[in-house]
Protein backbone atom coordinates (compact mmCIF):
# COMPACT_ATOMS: atom_id res chain seq x y z
CA UNK A 1 0.00 0.00 0.00
CA UNK A 2 1.29 3.43 -0.94
CA UNK A 3 2.57 5.70 1.82
CA UNK A 4 0.08 8.51 2.32
CA UNK A 5 1.06 12.06 3.23
CA UNK A 6 -0.74 14.96 4.89
CA UNK A 7 -0.72 18.45 3.43
CA UNK A 8 -1.84 21.17 5.84
CA UNK A 9 -2.29 24.72 4.65
CA UNK A 10 -3.72 27.94 6.10
CA UNK A 11 -3.96 31.35 4.47
CA UNK A 12 -6.21 34.36 3.93
CA UNK A 13 -9.43 33.13 2.33
CA UNK A 14 -10.11 33.80 -1.33
CA UNK A 15 -11.83 32.25 -4.31
CA UNK A 16 -10.09 29.28 -5.94
CA UNK A 17 -7.90 27.86 -3.17
CA UNK A 18 -9.50 24.40 -3.28
CA UNK A 19 -9.24 24.37 -7.05
CA UNK A 20 -5.57 25.35 -6.83
CA UNK A 21 -4.81 22.47 -4.46
CA UNK A 22 -6.74 20.00 -6.62
CA UNK A 23 -4.87 21.11 -9.75
CA UNK A 24 -1.53 20.72 -7.99
CA UNK A 25 -2.36 17.15 -7.07
CA UNK A 26 -3.66 16.35 -10.54
CA UNK A 27 -0.60 17.87 -12.21
CA UNK A 28 1.67 15.46 -10.33
CA UNK A 29 -0.60 12.39 -10.59
CA UNK A 30 -1.30 12.41 -6.83
CA UNK A 31 -4.43 10.76 -5.49
CA UNK A 32 -6.40 12.67 -2.81
CA UNK A 33 -7.66 10.12 -0.28
CA UNK A 34 -9.44 12.64 1.93
CA UNK A 35 -9.92 16.38 2.13
CA UNK A 36 -11.09 18.71 4.89
CA UNK A 37 -11.42 22.46 4.37
CA UNK A 38 -12.91 25.36 6.30
CA UNK A 39 -13.25 29.03 5.51
CA UNK A 40 -13.77 31.02 8.70
CA UNK A 41 -16.02 34.00 7.97
CA UNK A 42 -15.09 35.65 11.26
CA UNK A 43 -11.34 35.82 10.66
CA UNK A 44 -11.38 35.59 6.87
CA UNK A 45 -8.94 32.70 7.08
CA UNK A 46 -8.91 29.40 5.17
CA UNK A 47 -7.73 26.02 6.48
CA UNK A 48 -7.13 22.77 4.58
CA UNK A 49 -5.92 19.26 5.35
CA UNK A 50 -5.43 16.83 2.45
CA UNK A 51 -4.34 13.21 2.69
CA UNK A 52 -2.76 12.07 -0.57
CA UNK A 53 -0.24 9.69 -2.09
CA UNK A 54 2.01 10.08 -5.09
CA UNK A 55 2.19 7.94 -8.21
CA UNK A 56 5.36 6.08 -7.19
CA UNK A 57 4.21 4.88 -3.78
CA UNK A 58 6.22 6.06 -0.80
CA UNK A 59 7.65 9.38 -1.91
CA UNK A 60 6.18 12.84 -2.45
CA UNK A 61 7.22 14.11 -5.90
CA UNK A 62 9.93 16.73 -5.42
CA UNK A 63 8.35 18.82 -8.15
CA UNK A 64 5.06 18.82 -6.22
CA UNK A 65 6.78 20.29 -3.15
CA UNK A 66 8.25 23.00 -5.32
CA UNK A 67 4.86 23.82 -6.83
CA UNK A 68 3.21 23.87 -3.38
CA UNK A 69 5.86 26.30 -2.16
CA UNK A 70 5.29 28.54 -5.17
CA UNK A 71 1.49 28.49 -4.74
CA UNK A 72 1.81 29.03 -0.99
CA UNK A 73 3.88 32.15 -1.58
CA UNK A 74 1.16 33.50 -3.86
CA UNK A 75 -1.55 32.61 -1.33
CA UNK A 76 0.48 33.95 1.63
CA UNK A 77 0.01 30.52 3.16
CA UNK A 78 1.71 28.47 5.85
CA UNK A 79 1.97 24.82 4.84
CA UNK A 80 3.51 21.50 5.79
CA UNK A 81 3.71 17.97 4.38
CA UNK A 82 4.14 14.99 6.74
CA UNK A 83 3.87 11.21 6.26
CA UNK A 84 0.69 9.67 7.65
CA UNK A 85 1.53 7.69 10.76
CA UNK A 86 4.83 9.47 11.44
CA UNK A 87 5.24 9.28 15.19
CA UNK A 88 5.71 12.55 17.01
CA UNK A 89 8.42 12.65 19.68
CA UNK A 90 6.58 13.57 22.88
CA UNK A 91 7.78 14.54 26.36
CA UNK A 92 5.41 14.06 29.31
CA UNK A 93 5.46 16.25 32.41
CA UNK A 94 3.83 15.01 35.62
CA UNK A 95 3.61 15.86 39.31
CA UNK A 96 1.80 13.48 41.67
CA UNK A 97 -1.28 12.34 39.69
CA UNK A 98 -0.80 9.41 37.32
CA UNK A 99 -4.11 9.05 35.47
CA UNK A 100 -3.44 11.28 32.45
CA UNK A 101 0.10 10.01 31.90
CA UNK A 102 -1.10 6.41 32.22
CA UNK A 103 -3.75 7.03 29.57
CA UNK A 104 -1.17 8.36 27.11
CA UNK A 105 1.48 5.75 27.93
CA UNK A 106 -0.98 2.89 27.42
CA UNK A 107 -2.35 4.32 24.17
CA UNK A 108 1.15 4.94 22.82
CA UNK A 109 2.25 1.41 23.72
CA UNK A 110 -0.76 0.00 21.87
CA UNK A 111 0.05 2.31 18.93
CA UNK A 112 -3.34 3.98 19.23
CA UNK A 113 -1.48 7.30 19.28
CA UNK A 114 1.05 8.32 16.62
CA UNK A 115 3.58 9.40 19.24
CA UNK A 116 6.84 8.12 20.71
CA UNK A 117 7.14 9.12 24.34
CA UNK A 118 10.80 10.08 24.78
CA UNK A 119 10.83 10.76 28.51
CA UNK A 120 9.00 11.89 31.62
CA UNK A 121 9.82 15.08 33.51
CA UNK A 122 8.59 15.54 37.07
CA UNK A 123 8.97 18.03 39.88
CA UNK A 124 8.40 15.17 42.36
CA UNK A 125 9.65 11.58 42.57
CA UNK A 126 6.22 10.26 43.62
CA UNK A 127 5.54 8.43 40.33
CA UNK A 128 9.08 7.42 39.43
CA UNK A 129 8.85 3.80 40.59
CA UNK A 130 5.30 3.42 39.26
CA UNK A 131 6.36 4.37 35.73
CA UNK A 132 9.70 2.52 35.81
CA UNK A 133 8.34 -0.54 33.96
CA UNK A 134 7.82 1.57 30.83
CA UNK A 135 11.61 1.87 30.56
CA UNK A 136 11.53 5.56 29.71
CA UNK A 137 14.08 8.18 30.71
CA UNK A 138 12.97 9.89 33.94
CA UNK A 139 14.08 13.45 34.64
CA UNK A 140 13.84 14.86 38.16
CA UNK A 141 13.43 18.63 37.89
CA UNK A 142 12.38 20.06 41.28
CA UNK A 143 10.82 23.52 41.16
CA UNK A 144 10.49 26.27 43.74
CA UNK A 145 9.83 29.96 43.12
CA UNK A 146 13.54 30.60 43.67
CA UNK A 147 14.76 27.80 41.37
CA UNK A 148 12.19 28.19 38.58
CA UNK A 149 14.57 29.85 36.05
CA UNK A 150 17.13 27.07 36.48
CA UNK A 151 14.45 24.38 36.35
CA UNK A 152 13.09 25.76 33.09
CA UNK A 153 16.59 25.92 31.63
CA UNK A 154 16.93 22.26 32.53
CA UNK A 155 13.56 21.53 30.91
CA UNK A 156 14.69 23.03 27.62
CA UNK A 157 17.93 21.07 27.81
CA UNK A 158 15.79 17.92 28.08
CA UNK A 159 13.58 19.02 25.19
CA UNK A 160 16.69 19.47 23.06
CA UNK A 161 18.36 16.24 24.21
CA UNK A 162 15.27 14.12 23.55
CA UNK A 163 14.30 15.89 20.33
CA UNK A 164 10.78 16.38 21.71
CA UNK A 165 8.39 17.90 19.20
CA UNK A 166 5.48 18.01 21.66
CA UNK A 167 5.36 18.60 25.42
CA UNK A 168 2.31 17.38 27.33
CA UNK A 169 1.49 18.63 30.82
CA UNK A 170 -0.18 15.45 32.07
CA UNK A 171 -1.36 16.97 35.35
CA UNK A 172 1.89 18.85 35.86
CA UNK A 173 1.02 21.16 38.73
CA UNK A 174 3.49 23.97 38.16
CA UNK A 175 2.95 27.22 36.30
CA UNK A 176 5.35 27.79 33.42
CA UNK A 177 6.88 31.23 33.01
CA UNK A 178 5.75 33.53 30.22
CA UNK A 179 9.07 32.95 28.47
CA UNK A 180 8.69 29.15 28.65
CA UNK A 181 5.14 29.43 27.30
CA UNK A 182 6.42 31.56 24.43
CA UNK A 183 9.17 29.07 23.55
CA UNK A 184 6.70 26.17 23.63
CA UNK A 185 3.92 27.98 21.78
CA UNK A 186 1.86 25.64 19.63
CA UNK A 187 3.64 22.52 20.86
CA UNK A 188 2.64 22.24 24.51
CA UNK A 189 -0.74 20.84 25.62
CA UNK A 190 -2.30 21.09 29.09
CA UNK A 191 -5.37 19.53 30.74
CA UNK A 192 -7.64 20.82 33.48
CA UNK A 193 -11.20 20.47 34.74
CA UNK A 194 -13.80 22.45 32.81
CA UNK A 195 -15.26 24.41 35.70
CA UNK A 196 -12.92 27.30 35.02
CA UNK A 197 -13.22 30.26 35.35
CA UNK A 198 -15.45 29.19 38.23
CA UNK A 199 -14.14 27.21 41.22
CA UNK A 200 -10.52 28.24 40.94
CA UNK A 201 -7.86 27.07 43.33
CA UNK A 202 -7.96 24.18 45.76
CA UNK A 203 -10.67 21.52 45.94
CA UNK A 204 -12.62 22.60 42.82
CA UNK A 205 -14.85 19.50 42.90
CA UNK A 206 -15.83 20.21 46.48
CA UNK A 207 -16.67 23.78 45.48
CA UNK A 208 -18.73 22.50 42.54
CA UNK A 209 -20.51 19.97 44.74
CA UNK A 210 -21.46 22.71 47.20
CA UNK A 211 -23.02 24.68 44.33
CA UNK A 212 -24.98 21.70 42.99
CA UNK A 213 -23.21 21.50 39.63
CA UNK A 214 -24.88 19.00 37.27
CA UNK A 215 -22.33 18.82 34.44
CA UNK A 216 -18.60 18.23 34.86
CA UNK A 217 -15.89 17.91 32.26
CA UNK A 218 -12.30 18.45 31.16
CA UNK A 219 -10.57 20.81 28.75
CA UNK A 220 -7.34 20.19 26.81
CA UNK A 221 -5.71 23.29 25.38
CA UNK A 222 -2.47 24.77 24.13
CA UNK A 223 -0.37 26.42 26.80
CA UNK A 224 -0.07 30.20 26.76
CA UNK A 225 0.98 32.83 29.26
CA UNK A 226 -2.72 33.29 30.11
CA UNK A 227 -3.05 30.54 32.71
CA UNK A 228 -5.55 27.83 31.64
CA UNK A 229 -6.92 30.11 28.91
CA UNK A 230 -5.00 28.90 25.85
CA UNK A 231 -6.68 27.85 22.58
CA UNK A 232 -8.97 24.90 23.30
CA UNK A 233 -8.41 21.67 21.38
CA UNK A 234 -10.88 19.27 23.02
CA UNK A 235 -13.54 19.31 25.73
CA UNK A 236 -15.51 16.38 27.14
CA UNK A 237 -18.40 16.52 29.58
CA UNK A 238 -20.64 14.20 31.53
CA UNK A 239 -23.97 14.81 33.20
CA UNK A 240 -24.17 14.05 36.92
CA UNK A 241 -26.91 14.34 39.51
CA UNK A 242 -27.53 15.09 43.17
CA UNK A 243 -26.36 11.64 44.28
CA UNK A 244 -22.74 12.34 43.33
CA UNK A 245 -20.41 12.98 46.24
CA UNK A 246 -17.24 15.06 45.81
CA UNK A 247 -15.31 11.77 45.64
CA UNK A 248 -17.60 10.55 42.82
CA UNK A 249 -17.06 13.80 40.96
CA UNK A 250 -13.29 13.57 41.35
CA UNK A 251 -13.28 10.00 40.03
CA UNK A 252 -15.42 10.91 37.03
CA UNK A 253 -13.25 13.97 36.43
CA UNK A 254 -10.12 11.82 36.26
CA UNK A 255 -11.63 9.68 33.49
CA UNK A 256 -12.76 12.76 31.57
CA UNK A 257 -9.34 14.37 31.88
CA UNK A 258 -7.64 11.29 30.45
CA UNK A 259 -10.09 11.12 27.56
CA UNK A 260 -9.83 14.81 26.70
CA UNK A 261 -6.03 14.78 26.80
CA UNK A 262 -5.84 11.63 24.67
CA UNK A 263 -8.09 13.16 22.03
CA UNK A 264 -6.16 16.42 22.00
CA UNK A 265 -2.76 14.74 21.66
CA UNK A 266 -4.10 12.49 18.92
CA UNK A 267 -5.54 15.41 16.96
CA UNK A 268 -2.29 17.38 17.28
CA UNK A 269 -0.07 14.43 16.30
CA UNK A 270 -2.28 13.72 13.29
CA UNK A 271 -1.94 17.34 12.13
CA UNK A 272 -5.67 17.97 12.46
CA UNK A 273 -5.41 21.13 14.58
CA UNK A 274 -4.91 24.67 13.30
CA UNK A 275 -4.11 27.27 15.95
CA UNK A 276 -5.05 30.74 14.73
CA UNK A 277 -5.66 34.01 16.55
CA UNK A 278 -6.34 32.44 19.94
CA UNK A 279 -8.72 29.72 18.79
CA UNK A 280 -8.47 26.41 17.01
CA UNK A 281 -9.91 24.66 13.99
CA UNK A 282 -9.92 20.90 14.61
CA UNK A 283 -10.77 18.64 11.69
CA UNK A 284 -12.33 15.23 12.17
CA UNK A 285 -10.34 12.26 10.92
Amino acid sequence: MAQEHILTLSCPDRVGIVATLARLMERHDCFIASSRTFGDPGSGWFFARLVFHGPDGDHVPVALLGDIEESAAELQAEWNVSPVGQRMRTLLMVSKSDHCANTLLYAARRRELPIDIVGIVSNHDTLKDQFAHFGLPWFDVPVTPETRPGAESRLFEIVGKTGAQLVVLARYMQVLSNEACRRLEGRCINIHHSFLPSFKGARPYHQAHARGVKVIGATAHYVTADLDEGPIITQVTETIDHTYTPADMIETGRHLEGTALLRAVKAHAEHRVFNHSGRTVVFAR
